[in-house]
């Protein structure tokens, strides 16, 4: 165990640590996928949910609950966002036809056309980035999948 500037830890160097490297990296994806979006006027969460709507939404209406489980995000924020989203006409909540508990959420034409705009800048942003991994970028992709999977 090291004690390198005074804290316990098993890595010699801080560039040892897949945690903090993982947390340095998203920070920088974070604010690229922030610059990317500022033209289109959305956050990256609403954009997610937007785009994780509209890809489920081909099958009909949308539950809140599906598209939280849908996009990994805490299902009391989703609501928060969604109706955001809905207050910029991007997005219609409805009564479930088949849960009267439930929303059934679609997005408007307006929605859809926003998104698919927007996602040509999130890929191209998510290119760039992820250039230096050249053909080890699908590795990488598939590592990622299987970590969330794995996760409880």
């Amino acid at each position: 165990m090291s004690k390198g500037a005074g804290l316990c830890t098993e890595f010699a160097t801080a560039d040892e640590s897949t945690g903090l490297l993982l947390w340095q990296v998203t920070n920088r994806w974070q604010a690229a996928q922030r610059a990317a979006l500022q033209p289109f006027g959305l956050t990256h969460v609403q954009f997610v949910l937007a785009a994780a709507l509209t890809w489920l939404g081909a099958d009909g209406p949308v539950t809140q609950r599906r598209l939280a489980d849908f996009a990994g995000t805490d299902p009391m924020m989703t609501s928060q966002v969604v109706r955001v989203l809905e207050s910029q006409g991007l997005v219609d909540r409805s009564p479930h036809p088949g849960d009267g508990r439930a929303w059934a959420l679609s997005v408007t034409r307006k929605g859809r056309s926003l998104v698919n705009r927007a996602i040509v800048a999130v890929e191209a942003c998510d290119e760039e980035f992820f250039a230096p991994l050249g053909r080890s970028r699908s590795s990488f992709t598939r590592g990622l999948g299987i970590l969330e999977r794995s996760a409880v």
